[in-house]
């Protein structure tokens, strides 16, 4: 009986500690991408950056993500989870400082593609952990994570003009300081090690197995819809503001209150769409807000109020990361989605903001970038539509019912318990 009691209890602070890891590593994830910004133009000018390097520098981060999120199923197989995340946060730490202390713009996008490749890593991973410690509480903890990750995209967009100027202009300062906070994250992680869950492999959950699995390309697809438009707000919504009338200092000012509105609604979707066998009706919420947004922004008139609408459309975000684990029953599967679904959305939403930039500059207005936007949109609603039904990507590959067993056979599951029973046999 004391074994037991001492075991639950080994348990318990298991899981409290990877909940604490997954937050302290979502607060990272987006560090590289957000804090280059602010700073650009002085380090640019420092390094003597060319056109051409500094737009690879703001291509590095789809790029990455796409690459390494793919092999991130395969990497967690060979090394283990917990290992694997571990290893990502120091890929990650390491890329941001070395790119602080470099004179050199090559080694500084070298350096920033490995700090990228870290935040790649965790974005497929931290889906998986939360479906193999949290099955019965996926809704909370992706509602957990996709707060943090908020939380540290506006924290590194805000906080790095602030910390330059707090030490004396200084740019290298300014990004060093992220890979503090990545050292940081990495500590939960440590203490993990000897907590790693055993490693499985299902048949048909690899991410190559879902180029045939129609439910995975819609996924991919909302995935990268509403991943196009937020990269084209990001790059593009400061600019429409100033076109009419805004100040640079006034579009600085709505963009962080857009920025910032995802932290309260990535706080609620998760869980609600949790609470939902279809999130259909969230779809098409969402794509109406966008929709309207678009529309009033358009117009010319009371840009910050279609500005927020669009920042509630935005919502899709955390919809489409929760869909992740309500459309798979394993962990295994979440992994193999979760790299599908990011890998080829990202490469999606890469095109995005320079197919926006060359419509505006042929155009000369934003009537025709407008219409692209709609034409995602109605994308977006098409797949979400079918990526929001109450289905499993292992059904898909199962036979129909009577099957005298020839042809494909369905594939082998894991039943995989989260957290407590997993851990305690470690």
């Amino acid at each position: 009986m004391t074994a037991v009691v001492a075991r639950r209890g080994r348990t318990g602070s298991v899981a409290w500690l990877v909940a604490l890891g997954i937050v302290l590593a979502a607060l990272n994830l987006r560090t590289a991408v957000t804090s280059v910004g602010p700073v650009l133009d002085q380090v640019s000018a420092a390094l003597g950056m060319s056109g051409v390097a500094s737009g690879l520098l703001t291509t590095l981060p789809v790029l990455c993500f796409a690459l390494f999120g793919a092999m991130t199923p395969a990497l967690s197989h060979r090394v283990g989870e917990h290992r694997l995340l571990l290893a990502a946060l120091v890929l990650l730490g390491a890329g941001l400082w070395i790119r602080s202390v470099v004179g050199s713009s090559g080694v500084f996008l070298v350096a920033s593609a490995v700090a990228l490749s870290g935040g790649a890593i965790g974005n497929v991973l931290i889906p998986t952990l939360i479906k193999r410690h949290f099955p019965a509480r996926a809704g909370v903890m992706t509602t957990v994570y996709s707060t943090a990750l908020a939380v540290g995209t506006m924290l590194a967009a805000a906080a790095t003009v602030p910390i330059q100027r707090a030490a004396g202009g200084n740019w290298h300062v300014a990004l060093g300081v992220w890979a503090a906070l990545a050292a940081v994250s990495a500590i939960p992680w440590l203490a993990l090690l000897r907590s790693e869950p055993e490693r499985h492999r299902v048949r048909g959950a690899g991410p190559g197995e879902l180029v045939r699995s129609r439910l995975a390309w819609a996924i991919a697809a909302y995935f990268g819809t509403q991943s196009l438009i937020a990269y084209v707000m990001f790059g593009w919504l400061p600019q429409l503001l100033q076109d009419n009338g805004y100040t640079s200092g006034e579009a600085g000012t709505v963009l962080a209150v857009f920025t910032g509105l995802g932290i309260p609604i990535s706080m609620l979707v998760p869980a609600v769409a949790a609470r939902m066998a279809d999130q259909r009706a969230l779809v098409v919420a969402f794509c109406g807000a966008y929709v309207i947004g678009f529309a009033g922004l358009l117009t010319g008139r009371g840009l910050w109020v279609w500005s927020m609408l669009v920042g509630v459309g935005m919502g899709s975000f955390p919809l489409a990361l929760a869909m992740l684990a309500l459309r798979t029953r394993t962990a295994e599967a979440t992994a193999a989605l979760s790299a599908f679904g990011q890998s080829a959305g990202y490469l999606i939403a890469g095109a995005g903001p320079l197919a926006v930039g060359v419509l505006y500059e042929l155009s000369g207005g934003w009537t025709v970038p407008f219409v692209l936007l709609f034409a995602v949109v109605a994308a977006q609603v098409v797949s979400g539509w079918y990526a929001g039904a109450p289905k499993f990507i292992e059904d898909e590959r199962r036979p129909a019912a009577g099957s005298d067993g020839e042809g494909e056979r369905a594939p082998r599951t894991v039943c995989v318990s989260a957290g407590a029973s997993q851990v305690a046999r470690n």
